[in-house]
């Protein structure tokens, strides 16, 4: 599985994807993190074509705070372009927790643990909040 690391949340995938690894979940598991620099995405691009981007090339997008207002709003493309084949957003309840909260953290990763093994069930899914 491939995530697509939101711009706000690159630091926080370093720490995040270090506490999959030291659980060992990189071993049963193919799970990758991109960055936008990764793609060649600018941070300021637009949540439609970040949308769009991600369920193009099979990506999850992992965020913090995607904008909620405006016609390219994330919340408004995935009303108007979800389909039931539709790889979900995966939304850190808590940025600063996920730095600072080791038991946060690790809930974080059970949390996409077990969306990444029942992915076809949240297939259509717009957005999943973890932990």
């Amino acid at each position: 599985m491939i995530f697509l690391i939101d711009h706000n949340l690159n630091g926080h995938a370093l720490i995040f994807f270090g506490c999959i690894a030291s659980q060992g979940w990189l071993d049963i598991l193919p799970i990758r993190f991109i960055t936008f620099d990764e793609i060649g995405l600018p941070i300021n691009t637009n949540d439609r074509v970040v949308w769009r981007l991600a369920q193009e090339n099979q990506m999850i997008l992992l965020t913090a705070n995607r904008s909620m207002k405006g016609k390219d709003s994330l919340e408004q493309v995935m009303r108007e372009e979800i389909t039931p084949n539709s790889l979900p957003v995966i939304t850190i309840g808590n940025a600063d927790r996920l730095l600072n909260d080791s038991e946060y953290r690790e809930r974080c990763v059970e949390s996409l643990i077990e969306i990444v093994l029942g992915i076809n069930g949240y297939m259509g899914v717009s957005r999943l909040f973890i932990p």
